[in-house]
Parts: structure tokens; C-alpha cells; sequence
């Protein structure tokens, strides 16, 4: 979403039109994104608000989203410390999690605005005292209108070198993240495409999860900085307008 839909709260030209044909159409489509600050309401009706009509909430899964669905199936004790906005908050104790500093079993870390001193101690400290590490994505940065903001990964960096360890990082470009959403349309790997503004993790992911990709240059790779890539997407635009969903 960020950088291809939208950049903070301006949405990229071309979007509404894009949507659009996808709903007129009956597409089988996701907004997958690992924004885990917002819950896939409060994502609905952000596009709302900017003009697109006609999405439900079952049009998106998050980064928390898929964190919950995988941890809920991984864990013993469902305790967990949080840094992170309230979308991860409502997802983890949606799927029976005690959010609690006394010695949780996880360590879960998403974007957020409020990061502080003390949320960076207590932490890593926790984790150091055996508390496993999950991050939701490892975005450095987001896209919005006036340029770029720390993302989830600027965190994690932090918590890395104040812990001495790294965390299983469950949004894009894990793959499984792709296959919640395959699983989620009923659809198979080489009859779908992902759509992103990132070489990093919605090409590889896409890449590594089978599927056809598309780069959209309106967020945060450039045509400059393929060269740093060793792989390619399979089709490449200027952004989302330009982008005919028939083609493919």
C-alpha cells in the first residue's frame, strides 16, 4: 500500500482508477502489506477517505495480522511484550495473547511513533533473559508525502545491537506472508502477481513464493538502484497508473 496506493495520506494518481477496475472486474486481489501500525478497518477507511469506495475488510492482511496467524500456531504460553501500534496490539490478543513485560515468551516489534528510551531497555533486556524476538517487517524506512519516515526496521536495530540478537522477521519478504494470502484467495503461485514499490522485500518475496512480480517506481526503489539487485521483477512502471490489470 504505502508507496503504491498511497504515500502517507496523498494517494498516488491512478490509484482510485486501478481499484476501481479490480472491484468492477471481480479480481481476486489483497492489499498485503507490513504496515502493522493499523488495523485492516482503520485501512479501509483511510481509502475511504482518499476516494476509494467499495473495499471490505477482508480486501487486507498486515504484517501483525500474519504474525498473529503464525504465532498462534507456534506458541505455548501466548504471552508477549509489545513495541508497536494498536492494529498489532488487537491482532495478537485476537488470537489469545497476554500482553505482559514479566517474562513473556515473545519479544514482538512493529512500527511505531512512540518508540522510546525505556520500550528499547526493557526489550532488550528481556529478550537477553530468553524471550524469543518476532519483528513484523524489516522496512527501514516508509514512503510518505513529505519523503521518508523510520519504519519497523530503524527499531529493530536498535533492539539488535542493545540485545545481541536478531529476530524471526514475519512479514514481507518472508514468503509466508504470501502464502497466508494464497491460502486467503484460494489461489495458486503461478496465477498470481504481486505488485510493490520495494526490491527488497515485495519483489523477493513475490520472487521466492513463486508468483509473477511487478515494480511500481512511486515509493522506494528506483530504475538506479536495480543494478544493486541480482534478481529482476517481471514488469516494471512509472507507478500504479500505468497499470493495466488485463495485461497480465
Amino acid at each position: 500500500m504505502d508507496g503504491v496506493i498511497y504515500k502517507g495520506k496523498q494517494l498516488i494518481p491512478g490509484a482510485k482508477k486501478f481499484v476501481k477496475h479490480l472491484l468492477d472486474s471481480k479480481a481476486k486481489f489483497l492489499f498485503l502489506t507490513n504496515n502493522s501500525e493499523q488495523t485492516a478497518n482503520e485501512l479501509k477507511d483511510k481509502l475511504l477517505v482518499m476516494g476509494i469506495e467499495g473495499l471490505t475488510e477482508s480486501h487486507f492482511i498486515t504484517a501483525a495480522m500474519a504474525t498473529a496467524i503464525f504465532l498462534q500456531n507456534q506458541s505455548e504460553r501466548k504471552t508477549a511484550y509489545l513495541i508497536g501500534g494498536s492494529g498489532l496490539s488487537l491482532e495478537m490478543q485476537n488470537v489469545g495473547f497476554q500482553i505482559t513485560n514479566q517474562n513473556p515468551e515473545y519479544v514482538i516489534i512493529g512500527k511505531t511513533k512512540n518508540f522510546h528510551y525505556e520500550m528499547l531497555k526493557t526489550a532488550s533486556n528481556l529478550i537477553r533473559s530468553g524471550s524469543r524476538f518476532i519483528a513484523t517487517n524489516p522496512d527501514i524506512i516508509d514512503p510518505v508525502e513529505y519523503g521518508f519516515e523510520p519504519a519497523c526496521g530503524s527499531l529493530i536495530a536498535a533492539i539488535e545491537a542493545a540485545s545481541g540478537k536478531k529476530p524471526y522477521i514475519v512479514g514481507k519478504p518472508n514468503s509466508l506472508m504470501m502464502t497466508i494470502a494464497k491460502k486467503k484467495l484460494k489461489v495458486h503461485s503461478e496465477d498470481t502477481i504481486m505488485i510493490g514499490d520495494r526490491m527488497d522485500t515485495d519483489i523477493i518475496g513475490g520472487l521466492e513464493a513463486g508468483m509473477q512480480t511487478c515494480l511500481v517506481l512511486s515509493g522506494v526503489s528506483s530504475k538506479e538502484s536495480l543494478s544493486e539487485f541480482p534478481y529482476k521483477p517481471d514488469y516494471i512502471y512509472e507507478s500504479i497508473a500505468e497499470i493495466n490489470p488485463e495485461n497480465f
